[in-house]
């Protein structure tokens, strides 16, 4: 199902959402695919959407830093950039605290975590909270960045929340802090050198 980026659509969103269904949906970078990370169900259906691999764990999006702090532990360095990037496309590797998540998405004591700058996500988020939040493709092949591909290209998921083209579209930056020391993961839309 196709809904516009409105409040009935994010209201259906939401519910499909608390139900343990799968919504696709623009962000500041490119389309993502989410459900409720404590819904390991749900977890699995985007995995089989994907034809990802469970190795390849899976990030979290979440409206406010506070939410973010309610199910992670943050650094003193993450924090910096949290506050400097936030909403934006950085992802932070963090430690998790919150087990249900680390149980239904299989995570090892980390989690990656980001406050997207889409105001449709958002608007969703703000009745989530926390959302799963990866990349809306078959696993290995190009991100989409349009929901006119995504209608035509992308299946499985319950509901593609319609945001037209997202402008500028590349994937977030990756990094973690090891033993005090900033670690990229994956360069993305924000270089490494406005880290540091």
């Amino acid at each position: 199902m196709i809904l516009p980026c409105n409040d009935a659509g994010i209201k259906a969103a939401h519910e499909t959402i608390q139900k343990g269904g799968t919504v696709v949906f623009p962000t500041d970078t490119v389309y993502g695919i989410g459900c409720d990370p404590r819904n390991r169900d749900a977890v699995n259906k985007i995995y089989k959407i994907k034809g990802r691999e469970k190795i390849k764990q899976l990030p979290v999006l979440a409206y406010s830093k506070k939410d973010i702090a309610n199910i992670a532990f943050f650094d003193e360095i993450s924090e910096k950039l949290a506050d400097k990037f936030w909403p934006g496309p950085i992802t932070l590797i963090l430690r998790i605290k919150d087990k249900k998540i680390e149980q239904a998405l299989d995570l090892k004591g980390k989690i990656a975590v980001r406050i997207p700058n889409h105001p449709c996500v958002l608007a969703l988020l703000e009745k989530c909270r926390l959302l799963v939040g990866t990349s809306a493709n078959f696993s290995g092949e190009p991100s989409f960045s349009d929901s006119k591909e995504i209608s035509s290209k992308f299946s499985g998921y319950d509901i593609l929340l319609d945001g037209g083209q997202i402008a500028n579209s590349a994937e977030s930056t990756i990094v973690e802090v090891v033993n005090n020391e900033l670690k990229l993961v994956r360069e993305g839309k924000i270089k490494m050198e406005s880290l540091v």
